[in-house]
């Protein structure tokens, strides 16, 4: 007999995906040029040349052995003490590769992360708006997912539900800053203040409570924003990292965690990762993007598009009356619907060609999310539509 509760998620498919096939049919029909699709936070932007540059020079020069076969299961030592250098270059930390285990991906940092600090029955909180894909990551290795209520103010943490449903069942908590969907940078005062909570939390119930923080997004902030780095703050914090954005390499799958030395047991957590994927069947991300990513560590792509792309946005639809918290970094913007039913608002953006995604997934009612990772010239050419759909519907 097949297993019913991953028969049952068939029903629950990603709102998100959902509307990206529907743009991409649409776009069949009208030329996808004509389509404002902000569902997907695929990156528009190429990887950089050295990135393309080095695969090239490694496909030609190296050792194809090396290239191809299998890395150690924690990942190759030369990357993980180069990614190592790299943080503590730009961060001021003082990891070493021993504290670096390389991932297919951030999902798979987390993957590994929520294992390693939590149990069948354990909890974990996490801060709405947050990404829906949290769910299945932790529910489904027997812990609980359980979402703190909006600070829809600003978007910072609502720290008065947080300390309510801060209970001894806590294992972990799992933040992401900069915030898919809204965009929103947590502040040093923020960060702060939580990590002073969970200190007196852990003291209190006799165990550590460990922060997982979700930073794919983490090169992506705009200018003025305060963001600061999260382990700086709390020792007990498990960082879980991908290229995807940074580096415009999403199809690739490569990221890692990085375990805070200052954390209790941070000399086995890294190779307790290397035995959970024993379990899951992660293995080892490829050696040859491993090879490649350690090259190019302190680069990115040419990522100031978000920003010109999010000013426009967010001017416009100001402008046409929606409220908006304005983004810090990312290349999300998370503003209130029009009316309280963000399904239907998003229904009737579709009429427009505008495919926005309601914000129920995220865990705030009312609200959508526009990824606006997409050309500028695209995003200038929507602001008609926007305007249509705000004069007609509304």
């Amino acid at each position: 007999m097949i297993v019913q509760k991953y028969k049952d998620m068939l029903q629950g498919k990603s709102v998100i995906r959902q509307l990206s096939e529907f743009a991409t049919a649409r776009g069949a029909e009208i030329g996808y040029e004509n389509v404002f699709d902000y569902s997907l936070g695929n990156p528009s932007v190429p990887a950089p040349q050295k990135f393309t540059d080095t695969m090239i020079d490694m496909l030609q020069n190296r050792n194809p052995m090396e290239l191809h076969g299998y890395s150690q299961s924690l990942g190759i030592p030369a990357v993980r003490d180069k990614v190592a250098a790299s943080l503590n270059k730009r961060f001021g930390m003082n990891y070493t590769g021993n504290h670096i285990f390389m991932t297919t991906g951030a999902a798979g940092a987390i993957a590994h992360a929520v294992r390693c600090v939590t149990q069948p029955g354990d909890e974990i909180l996490t801060f709405a708006p947050y990404f829906p894909e949290y769910g299945p990551y932790i529910n489904l290795t027997g812990a609980t997912l359980k979402v703190v209520p909006a600070n829809v103010e600003n978007f910072q943490i609502n720290f008065e539900a947080f300390e309510e449903m801060l209970t001894d069942k806590v294992m972990a908590v799992l933040i992401n800053t900069p915030n898919n969907p809204s965009g929103i940078v947590y502040t040093t005062e923020t960060i702060q203040k939580l990590a002073a909570i969970l200190t007196e939390k852990s003291e209190k119930y006799g165990h550590d409570i460990f922060l997982i923080s979700d930073e794919p997004y983490r090169e992506i902030v705009f200018a003025g924003t305060d963001a600061p780095y999260v382990s700086k703050f709390y020792p007990n914090t498990l960082s879980c990292y991908s290229f995807s954005k940074s580096l415009s390499l999403p199809g690739e799958r490569i990221g890692y965690i990085a375990v805070n030395p200052a954390c209790t047991d941070a000399e086995y957590i890294t190779n307790m990762c290397g035995q959970i994927s024993r379990g899951t069947g992660h293995n080892c991300p490829p050696s040859i993007i491993q090879l490649a990513v350690a090259e190019v560590l302190d680069l990115t792509s040419d990522l100031s598009v978000y920003e010109t792309n999010m000013n426009i946005l967010y001017k416009e639809l100001t402008s046409l009356g929606f409220d908006c918290v304005k983004p810090g970094g990312t290349f999300y913007m998370f503003p209130k619907a029009l009316e309280e039913d963000a399904v239907a608002f998003s229904e009737k953006a579709k009429k427009y060609d505008l495919i926005l995604v309601p914000s129920n997934s995220f865990g705030v009612p009312g609200y959508f999310r526009l990824a606006y990772c997409i050309d500028t010239e695209k995003v200038e050419r929507s602001l008609d539509a926007f305007r249509k759909f705000v004069k007609a519907e509304y």
